[in-house]
């Protein structure tokens, strides 16, 4: 059976091939293992001064306070629950996050959904690693900034936002994949060949 072609033939796609030697998806368990304990900590900071107040003696406070604020910290608490889920959810559906071959590599445009182009190593003019809040992230600069301007509406506004904190719109997870950082930055070393910038 002859191996699979490593160049597409369509520069985008709505979701990242699986077939290419080297694959790397977003990993739930991960983001959730960092996520819910922040999320815990925040309802506990406004839970715990807002009981605090509540509960202390005073001629106005009832036992009804008490159960105004285990219903107003139950809402919270399934408001974040909810919101925390589908953040999970869009970024771990959309399919592989980097996709690595001899010839080049597809990479995500969008943080939430499937859309990824592929970008021929020649193509790079430089890959670095930088970090924001909770993600570190594998940065992707394009050699023709207009690679950029065709991806669609919606991707130009995700674009824009990940250029103001990683200098590109072309990024993929290093913490909250299913491969380890050090796997994935040594897979771009391996499949480059020394054909880009790696600032790593």
């Amino acid at each position: 059976m002859p191996p699979p072609p490593q160049q597409p033939a369509t520069p985008v796609t709505s979701r990242i091939p699986d077939n290419l030697p080297f694959v790397a998806r977003p990993s739930a368990i991960k983001r959730l293992i960092v996520t819910v304990p922040i999320a815990v900590v925040a309802l506990l900071l406004v839970g715990c001064p807002l009981g605090f107040v509540l509960t202390a003696d005073g001629p106005s406070h009832t036992s009804g306070d008490i159960v105004a604020l285990v219903a107003l910290l139950g809402c919270l608490g399934a408001a974040v629950a909810l919101g925390l889920g589908l953040g999970v959810f869009l970024v771990a559906s959309g399919g592989p996050v980097l996709a690595l071959a001899p010839s080049g590599m597809w990479i995500k445009t969008r943080p939430t959904r499937g859309q990824a182009i592929w970008l021929p190593w020649e193509g790079i003019a430089e890959i670095r690693r930088r970090r924001w809040a909770l993600d570190k992230m594998l940065v992707v600069k394009p050699r023709d900034p207009r690679v950029e301007g065709s991806l669609g509406a919606f991707t130009a506004i995700d674009s824009s936002v990940f250029k103001l904190f990683y200098g590109s719109g072309f990024t993929a997870t290093l913490n909250f994949a299913d491969r380890s950082e050090d796997e994935i930055l040594a897979a771009v070393r391996q499949f480059s060949n020394g054909r880009t910038q790696i600032n790593i």
